[in-house]
């Protein structure tokens, strides 16, 4: 029968919060030995503005038959495109999403509902890269018809040197956190075992009810695309040399 011993390992873990212990390494009597290490992991943030403005935004219109709904639909929309022509927006940022046509049921009799009408839906997706012509864009597309905006999400183009500053100081901090711990404990730092990271942003949406009340009130509509946070953690793990 095999037995196990338990020997305590040196372990930290660095996070926005402070450190806590690592878990225990065990060594078998069978001669299968897990090396000892310490384990950190750190989160590494670096701040970005936002260079990309992504709309959702599209027309619901309804008729008494199906080709009456999709007619008044088509023609609001097609003054959609040529305010986003107009806008300075290249077709291929200009993506259809989503395009529906259903039923309208009148309910009075429920025994036995009856079509009413047709609603008919037709939402595009639309990347800008000028954030300062976002506003009057918006307010256009209101004008030209658009009566249902999603939301705003803004993004960074290329995220890749944030993400590398992001990830430069988590290690930094990682091995500066591991080598303290090392140091405390009276022991050297062996070579690196293994290292991984995870991290990402969030875009931040623009509420609806803000652009529908800037809109209404005859001044172009207000918006900010303000800094992203871009956070990358990395999860690093030392022998302790001998």
């Amino acid at each position: 029968m095999k037995q196990f011993f338990l020997i305590p390992a040196i372990g930290a873990v660095l996070a926005l919060s402070g450190c806590q212990p690592a878990a225990p390494t065990y060594i078998s009597s069978g001669g299968n030995m897990q090396i000892p290490q310490i384990n950190v992991s750190a989160t590494g943030q670096a701040d970005v503005a936002p260079d990309r403005a992504i709309v959702t935004a599209g027309v619901m219109t309804q008729g008494k038959t199906a080709r009456e709904a999709m007619m008044a639909n088509a023609t609001l929309m097609t003054a959609v495109y040529d305010e986003l022509e107009a806008a300075g927006i290249p077709k291929k940022n200009v993506t259809t999403s989503q395009l529906s046509l259903q039923p309208r049921f009148d309910y009075r009799d429920r025994r036995s509902p009856k079509i009413d009408g047709y609603d008919a839906r037709n939402n595009v997706t639309v990347k800008a890269d000028d954030l300062d012509k976002v506003g009057p864009m918006l307010d256009a597309l209101v004008a030209a018809g658009v009566n249902n905006i999603n939301g705003v999400n803004f993004t960074v183009k290329d995220p890749k040197a944030a993400r590398d500053k992001a990830r430069d100081d988590a290690i930094r901090a990682a091995k500066d956190q591991a080598e303290a711990m090392a140091a405390a404990a009276g022991v050297k730092l062996g070579k690196l075992m293994s290292l991984s990271e995870s991290g990402g942003y969030n875009p931040r949406p623009v509420a609806y009810a803000r652009m529908e009340m800037a809109a209404d009130g005859g001044g172009a509509t207000p918006i900010s695309a303000g800094e992203q946070t871009m956070s990358v953690t990395v999860n690093m793990s030392y022998a302790i040399a001998e």
